[in-house]
């Protein structure tokens, strides 16, 4: 597996973010840090995305840093260019796999059916995005598509939060969860980065405790 895919299992959890803001980036990156999470994956949902990588990318060269909600080739690039170190997408967009992999650049498609995951296995995938997870039958699904595809690792997101975050963590072929509950849209716009540090640190406690049991 990629060095940067392991270290996210270290982890356990990725903040799914929004940012509306660029100017919010780096306060959001420290309280991350500081909570002892330096993962992040800055969705390409605003305009704000590529500036905001760029900002925490400068800062904290170092933090586990990836773009969310890539859709094109040309995302994939403006997100690389601005210093993201990995690739999440929505849905399995063959050409985008295709060029991340070809580039060296770790990508996790999503994926919701049995069909879907053997298009990621055909491509030489061994993570994946499992979404929408809870939309789609949440852990119950999971296990049962799961089943016949061996070692793939999944990252089940949308849905997930810190009252549901540990059943799928004990699914053995859970390698993280992506979550936004510790980093809500209101949460970063009000700047209220102390309320971030200290669920961040409870998500944290969470992901430590379900996986030394």
């Amino acid at each position: 597996m990629n060095e940067i895919l392991n270290l996210i299992g270290s982890y356990k959890i990725v903040p799914v973010i929004v940012i509306n803001d660029s100017s919010d980036a780096v306060p959001l990156a420290e309280s991350l840090n500081e909570a002892g999470l330096p993962v992040a994956e800055i969705t390409f949902r605003t305009n704000a995305a590529k500036e905001s990588i760029a900002s925490i990318s400068k800062k904290f060269p170092d933090m586990l840093l990836g773009a969310g909600t890539v859709l094109s080739i040309d995302q994939v690039k403006s997100a690389v260019g601005a210093g993201a170190k990995y690739i999440i997408s929505p849905g399995l967009n063959p050409k985008v796999v295709e060029y991340c992999l070809n580039n060296n650049i770790p990508i996790t498609p999503g994926v919701a059916t049995p069909t879907e995951i053997e298009r990621a296995l055909e491509l030489n995938l061994n993570v994946v995005k499992y979404f929408p997870a809870e939309a789609l039958g949440g852990i119950n699904y999971l296990k049962a598509v799961a089943a016949p595809f061996g070692d793939l690792k999944f990252i089940p997101t949308g849905g997930i939060d810190e009252k549901n975050i540990t059943a799928y963590l004990k699914f053995p072929k859970v390698l993280a969860c992506g979550g936004s509950w510790m980093v809500k849209n209101e949460l970063i716009s009000e700047k209220k980065f102390d309320v971030i540090i200290n669920l961040s640190r409870e998500a944290v406690k969470i992901a430590k405790e379900c996986c030394s049991n």
